[in-house]
């Protein structure tokens, strides 16, 4: 991924974010804690990989139209754009 550091910066953080939380959400299961405190860890989890996702297409879009994001690409098409927003939905 390419783009402006405080873009990928941000990035890194919702997912780190996201991986601890993934964590917490292990050990509660292991530790037999309430389903309830589960679910809820778990939707925080999604939530965080959720907005990573959009960033990342967000930031990266004008790359993906344009081709830029690596050498020699093609620029997407409307559908794979298309597909690629629906895999976050």
């Amino acid at each position: 991924m390419t783009g402006d550091e405080e873009s990928i910066a941000l990035v890194l953080n919702r997912l780190r974010r996201a991986h601890g939380q993934l964590a917490g959400v292990i050990s509660m299961i292991e530790n037999g804690r309430d389903c309830k405190d589960v679910v809820t860890q778990l939707a925080a989890v999604s939530k965080a990989l959720d907005r990573a996702g959009f960033k990342i297409v967000a930031s990266g879009l004008r790359e993906c139209l344009s081709g830029d994001s690596a050498e020699g690409q093609e620029p997407m098409t409307e559908a794979e754009l298309e597909k690629l927003f629906l895999a976050l939905a």
